[in-house]
């Protein structure tokens, strides 16, 4: 069986790194010891391995001994705007669409969105969840969970395509990677006139996700998943 090599968010790679002290706690769970070698990742693309120099109580060290050019990423970054959603469900959203490649989840206020809001602390609670998925599936890139905006206010550059039921449109048939790109997925009532409107005032295409209809948590995640199983 293979060694498990454990992962270390840093803030830079750089010739000698502090462990942040959120990081430490993992460094004794895994028993590890001055000598042993961890890979590095600072959350925006740069990952390489390091040697742990020292390690106590209340910090760590390490040394970098190599850095390689990230691979698990799509050719531009992926956005997936995502309607706030009820309970846990956006935690889920985040967690899988992390593991799926999203480069960032940008959190969408809409007319029929089921939560008018979120405050800081589950913002924060879904960065955790993003962080965690991103070192869990091998990422050298942290997903960026961004505070909610209106819908009808947001207008992302680049490529950017929305799930609507009964359109013909396959994203693969007319996704290319010339530019970033944005997938928006609306919230359990759907998308509101207004919505509907805006998107296609922004030049949005609308999306096939099949003949089934899909739940608002299930919407966003198949949209990346015909991204992943691309291959790309």
């Amino acid at each position: 069986m293979a060694r498990h090599v454990h992962r270390v968010k840093v803030a830079a790679l750089t010739e000698q790194m502090p462990v942040p002290e959120a990081e430490l706690r993992h460094l004794h769970v895994m028993r590890l010891r001055p000598g042993d070698t961890v890979q590095v990742f600072d959350g925006g693309g740069e990952v390489g391995e390091a040697e742990l120099l020292s390690l106590d109580t209340l910090s760590a060290q390490l040394r970098l001994l190599s850095r390689r050019t990230a691979t698990a990423e799509y050719p531009q970054s992926v956005t997936l705007a995502v309607a706030l959603l009820k309970g846990d469900k956006l935690a889920d959203v985040v967690r899988a669409g992390s593991e799926l490649g999203a480069a960032a989840f940008q959190l969408l206020r809409t007319r029929y969105g089921d939560v008018p809001d979120i405050g800081d602390n589950k913002l924060g609670r879904l960065r955790r969840v993003a962080e965690e998925a991103a070192r869990q599936s091998q990422r050298a890139v942290v997903p960026a969970v961004l505070a909610p905006v209106p819908l009808t206010g947001y207008d992302p550059a680049g490529q950017v395509f929305y799930a609507h039921p009964g359109s013909p449109v396959r994203l693969l048939d007319v996704l290319t990677w010339a530019a970033p790109v944005t997938l928006i997925s609306g919230p359990e009532g759907g998308f509101a006139p207004e919505d509907l409107a805006h998107l296609s005032a922004i030049g949005a295409t609308p999306i096939t996700l099949g003949p089934r209809i899909l739940r608002a948590e299930t919407a966003p995640l198949a949209l990346l998943g015909a991204l992943a199983a691309s291959g790309v």
